[in-house]
């Protein structure tokens, strides 16, 4: 087993990526710029921590959960777009941003364990 699959964070991002993934399998009419953006930033969030796992440094450790962690912001501001055209409810909207706000806040914690 790799490091990364034992984080908590890691795992959490593999559940919001395929929730979010399964929500845009049944939306149709989604844009295809739209659709390929949400789905290239919540697989970023999984590839970076799983990168920042096997780096040595702690500085780079960190740089690589930094860049997930953009990756979720880049997510949530999608999944507003999403609910603000109508594609998503308001249920949904709030269920991945409350998921994805869980993951932003778990690499956060990770963040700061790795200072100093």
């Amino acid at each position: 087993m790799f490091d990364f699959e034992k984080l908590d964070v890691y795992k959490k991002a593999r559940e919001v990526r395929k929730q979010i993934f399964s929500i845009l399998a049944n939306k149709p009419k989604i844009d295809r710029v739209i659709q390929d953006q949400l789905k290239r930033a919540v697989l970023s969030i999984a590839l970076n921590i799983a990168e920042g796992s096997g780096k040595f440094s702690k500085a780079d450790k960190r740089n690589f959960y930094y860049i997930g962690r953009g990756s979720v912001y880049e997510a949530v501001s999608v999944v507003d777009i999403l609910f603000d055209d109508g594609i998503i409810s308001g249920e949904e909207h709030d269920q991945l941003y409350a998921e994805l706000e869980s993951v932003s806040k778990m690499l956060l914690g990770l963040i700061n364990s790795l200072r100093g």
